[in-house]
């Protein structure tokens, strides 16, 4: 049983109830060759447990996997409940708790870890920093929009609310009324043509350039052309068009190692499920043969209910959220766009969603979207399994 921590973990060997040895050893090529050695020379092969720490217990993972070694890993709300095990005392060392894990093996029912195809991490690793970029978009926005607000508020009124590379090259090169103004309407022109990679006809730049120039002489700025502020503008107007053009890297990325895997064509025959949506699903929730049935996905991500009740009080019900936070996201953000595009094409989800606003008690929206993220999963997970597209038809006799 190992105790995880930064860069070093904790090592206890036992055989049954009886310590064999212990010690600490650092997590470089030194020390994993030595705990690789004193494993060589037990006399059976030994099963490593160990609670997942995330990057921290990352390099313990991959060494059991290049030296094909049986390890069980933890979740840690697991691993605390098996720490408590038999002890009301709080008492907390990374030795007692390597000593204890060891000890009440024999007690618990640990599965061994099962790994997956190298594909399904690269996807993983390929789904999180997608939506890295997008919150780091996120919050660049946000400073953009506080910036510009004191130095050339009209501008964001002449762009859409979407932020393209085209708004925000303009926004680099006019952060201020004053960098308008102090070119004639053919330079602004120009610079437009220039500048920007979307093709912009003459016409249309000429009256573009027009407009920025009616739009600086009505701006009154809170702040002068050599504030801060107004580089501010510039230099949030660059990090974002950077983060757009990794975006679509990553996004390009993402969806070609998805194509690789069967299950991609099962999602994508979804209505309201794309081709960025499918791969983050896939590199969310992996690899859905190794669940045995749909219940276990769904305490995966989290989206099974939580009970309680004591006596005669019964509390409401609630999803238990234990989950994998970011897998229950993007299931959200699946349905929500499902409902956003039921033109599309006929979906039972959609039918599902309507359906519990308009019982006798109507649900409340997030009510009725947890709901058909539990149906949509179920869907999933049967059509993954057997490799069948989405048929409305058979769907709706399903449910009936």
């Amino acid at each position: 049983a190992l105790d995880i921590s930064m860069g070093k973990s904790y090592k206890v060997i036992y055989d049954g109830q009886t310590c064999l040895s212990e010690g600490e050893f650092l997590h470089n090529k030194f020390g994993f060759q030595t705990l690789l050695d004193e494993i060589g020379n037990l006399s059976e092969e030994p099963i490593l447990v160990f609670e997942s720490t995330g990057i921290y217990s990352k390099p313990v993972e991959t060494f059991c996997q290049k030296n094909q070694l049986h390890y069980s890993l933890l979740n840690p709300l697991e691993a605390k409940k098996q720490l408590e095990q038999g002890t009301l005392r709080s008492w907390k060392t990374d030795k007692h708790d390597a000593h204890k894990l060891a000890q009440v093996h024999q007690q618990n029912c640990r599965v061994e870890k099962i790994q997956q195809p190298e594909i399904y991490s690269r996807l993983r690793d390929l789904s999180r920093f997608y939506q890295e970029i997008e919150e780091e978009k996120k919050r660049m926005r946000m400073y953009l929009h506080n910036a510009l607000q004191l130095s050339f508020p009209e501008l964001e009124h002449f762009f859409s609310s979407k932020m393209t590379p085209y708004s925000l090259t303009l926004m680099d090169l006019f952060p201020h009324p004053d960098f308008v103004l102090e070119k004639s309407q053919t330079k602004i022109k120009n610079l437009l043509k220039k500048s920007t990679t979307k093709r912009i006809s003459e016409n249309r730049a000429k009256q573009k350039a027009s407009q920025i120039i009616e739009y600086a002489k009505e701006s009154y700025p809170a702040i002068s052309s050599a504030s801060i502020q107004t580089s501010k503008v510039q230099y949030y107007a660059k990090q974002l068009l950077r983060l757009l053009e990794e975006k679509e890297h990553v996004s390009n990325q993402l969806i070609n190692e998805a194509k690789k895997l069967p299950e991609f064509d099962v999602l994508i025959s979804l209505p309201g499920v794309g081709d960025i949506s499918a791969g983050l699903f896939i590199g969310e929730f992996g690899d859905l043969s190794r669940f045995s049935n749909h219940k276990k996905v769904n305490a995966f991500v989290g989206i099974d209910i939580r009970r309680y009740q004591s006596g005669k009080y019964a509390g409401q019900d609630h999803i238990n959220k234990r989950g994998n936070p970011k897998g229950r996201k993007i299931l959200y953000l699946i349905v929500r766009n499902m409902i956003r595009q039921q033109k599309a094409g006929s979906n039972h989800i959609v039918d599902y969603y309507y359906k519990l606003k308009k019982q006798p008690i109507s649900k409340k929206d997030k009510v009725a979207t947890v709901a058909c993220m539990n149906k949509l999963l179920k869907c999933i997970y049967s059509m993954v399994r057997n490799n069948t597209k989405y048929d409305y038809s058979h769907a709706v006799s399903m449910d009936q």
